[in-house]
């Protein structure tokens, strides 16, 4: 490799570990290249007292030295490697250097001009750096230059193909190896707490910041939304993944979770709501999948190009995807906006308005249920708002309840109506608007971060608990004591109809898993049993959970 002879890697004990790129969640290597003392001289006086990861005091004091190629990083997580300290850099330009003090959860990172290092420092201080979804913190070094012998002869090669990479050159072949993650153009996505529903559509415009997005296949796997995202350049994939993994979509929800696929080209065969090839326009749309919608294409494209302009990629992908929402939301047509659902194909002989409200209350908090007089089968559910209704359809439509697989789509009615006063409609409308039942009324619920599609296996909480006697407080034995046993709850739900498979208390005995035989069995349990008086006033709370016994 040309040009590559000022690369150097400084780190602080012996290893031979270094895995740069190859995985990019091994823990952060240390390799000896300097003494004990080398690496004393070289770290700023405010950082000798052995603080493991700096603090605020500190923090104001460090800013105000005036700008340098050398930046230094603080806050590491323990586990982070040399791969994503140098990952913090490369968008900005080349890294010449690097230093880790693991002891200290500090890095330090020389950049090849004190040009990108201004750009890098200037673009963080608006956008939080994360690595491994934890916040780190970075301003300018006391340090002009990192002053460090060349140690692992691995460690320098890798940033060394890190670097010839970034700079569109081929890295030789003894770090190829070492390179094939990062090398991938494709990214694993994974939508962690999907309050609100991530479309395709939402995803390339987002990703499309950083690169030209060429293929997209989502699908659902583990209980979870997941997408594989190729871009043209391995470079983009990197610097998306850099500036995207961990941060939310919306507020406080659907976070992302991107790591580097190991494939490096994706085969798409249908061009849908599932799957897109950008690539290939005259793709088929496939059996039973609709096909794009040429308005609501153009229409999201007109509503989302005035929100991206000069903001910065994460202002401008979360402007996106909330555009991109509206836009699906107006596209069903008819005002489905108003957030009211047609739900068809029940079980009209079991079906009622509490049933309905208790079930669609996972994914949203409903206002108003009426089952059609003339059509029992059917009936209108009103939520909160129009993001609610969506996250209820794409969880629910399609799902066994009470032994019919129902129909969930959204309605052209902007609310449902109550009964005339005086009217007797046979309990077919209720209104729960002032429910205390109401998983959602609470800002910044918990709730809103385990909301996850319907599963076998539920997760139980509220479960009571007896403290123990004043006798019994030297014992360790009667600390977790309850009055609620594992073959209470087994007997409970396999009451309720079906089989209960498996369970497991967690530590404090306050919450469980518990597993039936089938999504259909655990929908039924759910509607039956969430809001259950255990006794003492204490009410079972029931929901869908993503782990597994």
């Amino acid at each position: 490799m040309d040009g590559l002879g000022d690369v150097a890697v400084g780190v602080k004990r012996g290893s031979d570990e270094l895995s740069m790129y190859n995985s990019p969640n091994s823990g952060m290597s240390s390799i000896s290249a300097m003494s004990p003392d080398d690496v004393s001289s070289t770290m700023p006086p405010l950082l000798s007292d052995g603080t493991s990861n700096g603090s605020d005091s500190k923090k104001l004091r460090v800013e105000e030295a005036p700008p340098s190629r050398v930046l230094h990083i603080r806050k590491l997580p323990n586990e982070a490697s040399e791969t994503e300290v140098i990952a913090l850099g490369l968008p900005f330009g080349k890294v010449t250097n690097i230093l880790t003090l693991k002891g200290k959860n500090q890095a330090f990172l020389e950049m090849g001009t004190e040009e990108a290092a201004i750009t890098m420092v200037n673009y963080y201080a608006t956008v939080n750096p994360h690595v491994r979804n934890v916040p780190v913190f970075i301003q300018y070094s006391n340090h002009k230059e990192l002053k460090t012998d060349v140690g692992n002869s691995r460690a320098q090669a890798v940033l060394q193909a890190v670097s010839a990479v970034h700079s569109g050159g081929s890295p030789s072949s003894d770090v190829q190896e070492a390179l094939a993650a990062a090398s991938s153009p494709v990214l694993r996505i994974i939508i962690d707490n999907m309050f609100y529903p991530v479309t395709l559509d939402v995803l390339q415009q987002i990703f499309s910041k950083f690169g030209t997005v060429m293929k997209i296949i989502t699908f659902t796997k583990n209980n979870q939304f997941q997408a594989l995202l190729q871009y043209s350049d391995p470079i983009n994939a990197q610097q998306s993944k850099l500036a995207l993994d961990g941060q939310n979509i919306y507020n406080s929800c659907c976070t992302l979770r991107i790591d580097f696929s190991k494939l490096v080209n994706l085969n798409v065969k249908y061009n849908n709501d599932k799957s897109r090839d950008y690539t290939r326009p005259d793709l088929p749309a496939g059996d039973g999948q609709p096909s794009i919608d040429p308005n609501v294409a153009a229409a999201f494209n007109k509503d989302s190009n005035s929100l991206l302009g000069a903001m910065n990629p994460l202002s401008a992908a979360a402007a996106a995807a909330a555009a991109a929402g509206r836009v699906a939301l107006a596209g069903h047509g008819q005002g489905g906006s108003g957030g009211v659902l047609l739900v068809s194909n029940l079980n009209e002989e079991m079906v009622t308005p509490q049933s309905l409200f208790t079930l669609f209350g996972v994914y949203g908090d409903v206002q108003r249920v009426k089952i059609l007089y003339n059509k029992k089968d059917s009936a209108l559910i009103q939520m909160s708002d129009g993001n609610q209704a969506q996250l209820a359809m794409s969880h629910l439509n399609g799902q066994k309840m009470y032994g019919k697989i129902i129909r969930v789509t959204l309605s052209k009615h902007q609310s449902v109506a109550l009964p005339r006063d005086g009217l007797d409609d046979q309990g077919l409308t209720k209104d729960f608007t002032n429910s205390p039942l109401h998983r959602f009324k609470k800002p910044g619920s918990k709730n809103f971060q385990n909301i996850f599609p319907p599963s076998a296996t539920l997760h139980l909480s509220n479960i009571p608990s007896v403290r123990p006697s004043a006798a019994d407080d030297n014992d360790d034995r009667n600390t977790n004591k309850t009055d609620v046993s594992e073959d209470d709850l087994r007997l409970l739900f396999s009451n309720a109809g079906g089989t209960v498979k498996a369970f497991k208390f967690f530590q404090d005995h306050k919450m469980a898993l518990l597993q039936m035989s089938t999504v259909e069995e655990a929908i039924q349990v759910l509607i039956d049993l969430h809001n259950y008086n255990m006794g003492g006033n204490q009410h079972l709370r029931v929901s869908f959970s993503k782990s597994t016994i």
